[in-house]
This record gives structure tokens, sequence and C-alpha cells, in this order.
């Protein structure tokens, strides 16, 4: 068994700072680092459900560095919830949470010297291992950390749980066992010795299974705070410590070998289940229920061996972990990169638009803004096309931004990252690309004599006007993406958005020949201000003045052209901004959840 710690954390060693290599050729490795983990106390805690039944009932538990411990329990006996209240991602309803003496309500950054992996492996797949850990270095590490102590600190993690080799290999082209272990190295980043896992062997075979539990168990050997819960019995092997769990109450706490005493069973998956099934020597379960509930009492909070000398660090830390900006400018260039490294999603961002552009080129005859032969109705349609496309393209690339990362998102809000900087993070990554793509839809229809000969001005106001409908799409697929709960709604989602856009733009059914109902659903299409302003630059209304078929166009759609830039650009500018608010909130929301 590992020995408890006696001595406290360097005030001298925080995360990021390059040491010293003592051995390897990736720098400082883990062994020459002297911290260790946190004491975690839980104090009489209670959690309770939405409908206030309590999922955690009045547990009393201390872990300390150097113990591997095990969480088992039969479903839904709150295993999970018990994970989640030790690092501060449940609320209680009542006791405390202490982490080296701090009181995590009183003093929230104390729980971020806890790292915390959930079940399922929220990492960005698309990006080769180490890029992905560089992110997540930048998001973790103190705002002026160097490069190369952010390489230095990507080493030493990987390191930690033998995937050096791994590190141009896409993430999600690692084994099951492989992913779980960066998952891991993400929370030792920061140098943190203090790891909770929620099920880190599910789904595993049982050589990889092994393989996980080895590199926790070599975590403890460096005076980590580990803690695990797990459902297999083969895991409990080389466990410390084991905790059971049985409706939200501790009903065994003790070694391997206190386990067998206790179910009378010298077979580890006999005693097992008899320990899921409650089946314990009553003498234990009343010494199980005396240790946890006194033994914090013989451990005084001021006495913390690590309490007073960590304590001064984790706050300086904290002020000087990356800012808003800082968080901003990282998760922009992730999303970016993400794209570039994954090939049918980048090809789709490009072939999409390609495809719809060409099939303009088809569709839409030459010369039908000519003075000489106008056509009335291409006029109208082309320029409604025109305005859907952006609206489309937005669209499209907005849906899938957030659901397919939404336990991404989770785990980066326990750093601090908000839902504000993560949600705009992903509209700064993609308007600048969809900007782009509206410059080089004009200039293919512009040169195929889709388009009028325009003057620079006015190819500068339509630029504006596609880009800000595009931008306003964009932010209404984003906020559609938080509200769905899986990529299959996302892609449901997508008809349902457009038909309205379609029906009510004011192109197939002029906006003055609408009911009520539908003038009003109409001003809330941000494609139909899109349509009003384009057709306004292209001069519309000039062309369906030059035949009588026209003319009588022009009387059916009445004012629909006469709307200002400044008008349409406003108003554009207000759905953007009110999507993106919706988007943040259901974040924010789903993240808390």
């Amino acid at each position: 068994m590992h020995q408890h710690p006696s001595t406290p954390i360097p005030d001298d060693i925080s995360p990021g700072a390059s040491t010293e290599p003592t051995s390897g050729p990736t720098g400082s490795s883990i062994e020459s680092s002297t911290s260790q983990g946190s004491v975690i106390e839980a104090r009489h805690i209670t959690v309770a459900s939405d409908d206030g039944n309590p999922l955690l009932d009045n547990v009393t538990l201390t872990l300390r560095p150097g113990e591997l411990a095990a969480i088992v329990g039969a479903s839904g006996a709150g295993k999970s919830t018990l994970l989640r209240a030790l690092c501060a991602d449940r609320e209680l309803a009542s006791g405390r949470l202490l982490v080296d003496g701090d009181d995590v309500t009183a003093d929230p950054v104390a729980a971020l010297r806890i790292g915390f992996v959930p079940q399922a492996d929220p990492l960005p797949t698309d990006l080769p291992l180490g890029r992905m850990m560089h992110y997540a270095a930048r998001l973790r590490l103190p705002r002026h950390t160097s490069r190369a102590d952010v390489q230095s600190a990507v080493a030493r993690a990987l390191e930690a749980v033998d995937l050096q080799s791994s590190i141009d290999t896409q993430v999600g082209q690692l084994s099951g066992g492989q992913q779980r272990r960066a998952s891991i190295a993400v929370e030792l980043l920061d140098e943190n010795r203090t790891v909770l896992l929620d099920e880190p062997t599910s789904g595993l075979d049982p050589t990889m299974a092994g393989v996980v539990i080895d590199e926790l168990g070599a975590l403890v050997a460096r005076q980590a705070t580990v803690v695990f819960s797990t459902h297999r019995a083969s895991d409990l092997a080389d466990c410390d410590r084991i905790i059971a769990v049985d409706r939200g109450a501790i009903a065994f706490d003790g070694s391997l070998a206190e386990l067998y005493a206790a179910t009378g069973s010298c077979d580890l998956e006999h005693a097992h289940r008899a320990l899921i099934a409650g089946r314990l020597d009553d003498a234990w379960r009343t010494n199980t229920a005396t240790d946890t509930s006194s033994s914090l009492t013989s451990v005084p909070e001021a006495t913390h061996p690590i309490a007073t000398s960590g304590r001064c660090d984790e706050r300086s830390r904290a002020t000087t972990r990356p800012t808003r900006r800082h968080q901003w400018s990282t998760l922009t260039v992730r999303t970016l990169d993400a794209i570039v490294h994954n090939r049918l999603t980048l090809g789709v961002m490009i072939g999409a638009p390609a495809m719809v552009i060409a099939m303009f080129a088809v569709l839409f005859r030459r010369g039908a803004f000519d003075s000489v032969e106008p056509s009335p109705t291409a006029v109208i349609m082309i320029t409604f096309w025109i305005a859907f496309g952006s609206f489309f393209f937005g669209l499209t690339y907005g849906l899938l931004q957030i659901c397919t990362e939404i336990a991404s998102m989770r785990r980066e809000r326990r750093v601090g990252v908000g839902a504000f900087v993560q949600v705009t993070a992903k509209f700064a990554a993609l308007a600048p690309v969809l900007i782009g793509i509206n410059v080089a839809m004009l200039a293919v229809l512009r040169w195929l004599d889709r388009l009028p000969a325009i003057p620079a001005h006015t190819a500068a106001t339509l630029t504006v006007t596609l880009g800000l409908g595009a931008c306003a799409a964009l932010a209404l697929g984003l906020a559609a993406s938080a509200l769905v709960a899986t990529p299959a709604q996302a892609s449901l989602a997508l008809p349902m958005l457009c038909f309205p856009a379609v029906l009510f733009s004011g192109a197939i059914l002029p906006v003055p020949q609408m009911a009520p109902a539908g003038r009003a659903i109409s001003a809330a299409m941000s494609d139909r201000w899109a349509f009003e302003a384009v057709g306004r630059e292209l001069g519309v209304p000039d062309v369906l003045s030059l035949t009588n078929a026209g003319n009588a166009l022009r009387a059916e759609f009445g004012a629909t052209w006469s709307i200002a830039n400044a008008t349409a650009w406003t108003v554009m500018t207000g759905f953007a901004v009110l999507f993106t608010a919706v988007a943040v909130v259901a974040v924010d929301r789903r993240c808390r959840r």
C-alpha cells in the first residue's frame, strides 16, 4: 500500500514552469516534480435531485495523496454523484467540501486543484494528440506561459500516461484505452496531482482496462490523489482503498483485505458481488459507519500537511490564469485548426458552397438584368436565392458546432472557460470564412454574367449585407445546436429552419400580400431583410419598371426594396446578437447541468 505523504508542496513549483530535465528527452519528467495531490474532505455532504430527493445523504469522507481509491456500487447507487460532489461539480444541499483545508463554497478557486475526467471522453477528436494537448494547456496554464513551457508541460503530461509516441496521432484514431489516458493527461497539464475519474475502464477490453489502472497506480506512486468509480471487479485488485456507495450513503470503506474479511470471501469476483448486494458482516457495517463519520475529527484543519503551503500558491495561480481574451483566441484558433485537420469537414465546408454556387450558375440565365431584354421574375428569384444562399451557408456551418462538443465544453467550464467565450469563439472562427464564401459567390456570378455590372462601392455594400445575413444565420445555427441534444436532432432542425426562411422571405409571396400573422413572421426572418437590401443595391425596382409584367410585379411587392441599408444592417446585427445570446444561455445551462 502507498504511504500517506508527510512533506508539503514546495512553493516554487508552478504550472507551466520549466525545470531541468532529470531523465528522458522531453525535459523535466513527472518523477522530478515533488508536488503531490490534495486532501479532499467531504463533511456530512448531501446532494439532492431537482425534485428534492437525496442523491447523497450525509456522506463524510477523506481522500489523501498516495492511495488509489475506487468507488463501487450498483447502478444508480450514487457513484457518479459522489465523484462530481467531491470535485465541486454538483451543488451541495448541505455539508462542506474542503480541499487542503479550504472550503470550496467560500473559496471556489480551491476546486481548480481537482481534475475530473467524466465517463464520456470529451476530447476534440479531429486534432492530433499533441495539438489537442497544446490547446488544452493554453486554456489551463498561466497566461504568460511561454511556448517552450507549454511544450514542456505537454511532454510531461503525455509521459505520465505513456503516450509520448502517439503525439502525432489523431485523437479519434487512438484506441479506447489511449483516449482514456489522454483524458487523464489533460488534467495533469497544470501539475494537478488530484484526479477524479468516472468509470475510466468502461467499455475497454481487460488488457486496455489493466493498462489504464496501471497508469493510475503510477500516478499514485508519485503521491497523487486518484479516485475512480468502476463496476468491474478486476479494477479493485491493485487498489489501496475501496469505497462502496449504496443508496447515496457509504456502505463500506476499507482495503481489499478488509473487503475479503467483510464479505467472507477471498475471491475478488464473489467479494465484489457481495459488496454490491450489501451482503456484509454486521460488524463491518458498524465499523465502516463509525470510521467514516469520525475520520475528520482526528485531522485538524490547521495541520493538513499541504494546506498552508498549497493555498497561497493556488491563489497565485488563479490570478494568472488565462484571461477571457486569451481563452477566446485559443478556442478560435483551435476551431479553425480542427476544421483543417478533418478532411471530411473541410471538404463539406468548401464543397457544399461550391456546389450551391455551381447550381446557381446553371439555374440563372445570362443577362437577366439586361435593360434591353430583362426578365422580371428571374431578377426577383436571383436576388432571393443569393440572399438565401448566404443564409443557408451560415445556418449549416453553425448547426453542428455545439451539439457535438457539449461534453468538451462542460469539461472546459471546470477550468474557467465560460459559455460566452466558447460560443463567440465559434462565431469568430466561422464568420470570416462565410464572408469569403459570399465574396466568391458574387464574383463567380458576376463573372458568368448572372449579375449586372456594379461599381466597387456597391460590391462592398453587397458584401456587408450578405455577410451580416450569413452571420445572423450562423448565430441561429449555433443557438439551434446549443438547444438540441444530438447531431441527429440538429440535422432535423435544418429543414425546419429553412422552410420558414423560404416561405416568409417575401420573394415567394410578397410581404404586402401576406396575412397579418405572415407579415409578423416575415419580420423575424433575417434573410427577408437581406433579400430586400440586396434587391435595392442590384436595382431590382428599376429593372422591373422596364416591362409591363415587371410593373405589375412591382405593384405587388410595393415598398419591398425601399429599405435603407442602415436599417437592414441594424436588424440583421440584432438577430446575430440575439441568437448568439440564446446560444450562450443554452450552453451555460447545459454545462451547469
